[in-house]
C-alpha cells in the first residue's frame, strides 16, 4: 500500500542560535518519527520560492511547533517573545492556504494550531499570564500532564473514544478566539482552548489543530491522533 506523503515545514533559525553568521533549517525528529510510525512518509519542507508547488506533491500537511507570534498590543517589559522569522511565517501561511484550497488533511501542532486560527480570522493571547490573568501555568515540564475536555462531536472525540484525556503543555501563547471557519473542540480546566477543527461545511475537510505536542507523548491517544491523520490522507481525493 502506498504511504501517504506528509509535508512538514522546517523551522528557520535566522538569528544565529545554532551557529553565528549562519541560517539553519531545523526540526525535532519526533514529528517524522510519529508520521513514520503511523504509516506515512514524512517529507521535510525547507523554505523555497514556490511553496504552492510543494503542496501539489503531498497528501497532507503537518504544521509543527515553532516560535512566537508578535503581540497585537504592548506587553510588559519582562515578557520576552521569541518571534518567528518573517520569512518562515510567510512560507507557512502560503503552505497552509494552498493545502486548504486543495482540501488536503491538515494537522497543526502548537504554533501550527495558532497559525491556523490566526490565518482564518481568529486571535491569539501573545502571553497567557498577561492577557488572561488567572489562567493556569501552561509551560510545564515535558513529562507533566493536565486534563482536557473534548467536544463529543469532534474528530478528537471520535479518535480518542472518550470525552476526556490528558496532554502535555509547553506554551505561553494560545488561541484566544476562533474565526468563522473553525470551532474550538477541546479545553483545559481553566478554559484555554486546546484544540480547534474546521467547521463542517459539507466538503468533508479534515483540519485539526492541537495546542499540545502529541509527538512527544507515548500515550495511546497520540498514536490514534497520528493514525487518524494518516488515514484521512489515504483517501483517493487527497492523493498527490
Amino acid at each position: 500500500m502506498r504511504r501517504p506523503q506528509i509535508g512538514i515545514p522546517l523551522t528557520l533559525d535566522d538569528r544565529g542560535r545554532w551557529r553565528t553568521g549562519r541560517h539553519y533549517h531545523y526540526i525535532d525528529r519526533r514529528y517524522a518519527d510519529a508520521i513514520d510510525g503511523a504509516g506515512g512518509l514524512a517529507l521535510q519542507l525547507p523554505i523555497q520560492s514556490d511553496p504552492e508547488a510543494l503542496v501539489q506533491s503531498i497528501d497532507g500537511l503537518l504544521i509543527p511547533g515553532g516560535d512566537d507570534f508578535p503581540a497585537d498590543e504592548a506587553l510588559p517589559d519582562d515578557v520576552e517573545l521569541d518571534l518567528v522569522a518573517r520569512e518562515q511565517l510567510a512560507f507557512d501561511e502560503i503552505l497552509y492556504d494552498a493545502a486548504r484550497r486543495r482540501g488536503l488533511p491538515i494537522l497543526g501542532i502548537c504554533y501550527g494550531m495558532q497559525l491556523m486560527a490566526r490565518r482564518r480570522g481568529g486571535a491569539l493571547h501573545a502571553d497567557l499570564a498577561t492577557q488572561r490573568p488567572g489562567s493556569d501555568d501552561h509551560a510545564l515540564p515535558e513529562d507533566a500532564r493536565h486534563p482536557i475536555t473534548l467536544d463529543r462531536t469532534s474528530i478528537l472525540f471520535h479518535l480518542f473514544g472518550s470525552g476526556a484525556a490528558t496532554v502535555n503543555s509547553q506554551h505561553h501563547q494560545a488561541v484566544a478566539r476562533v474565526g468563522p471557519d473553525h470551532r474550538a473542540v477541546a479545553h483545559a480546566p481553566d478554559g484555554v482552548i486546546e484544540a480547534i477543527e474546521a467547521r463542517n461545511d459539507g466538503t468533508g475537510a479534515w483540519e485539526l489543530g492541537v495546542q499540545w505536542h502529541p509527538e512527544k507523548m507515548r500515550e495511546a491517544t497520540s498514536e490514534r491522533l497520528f493514525r487518524g491523520f494518516i488515514e484521512a490522507c489515504r483517501r483517493p481525493e487527497h492523493a498527490a
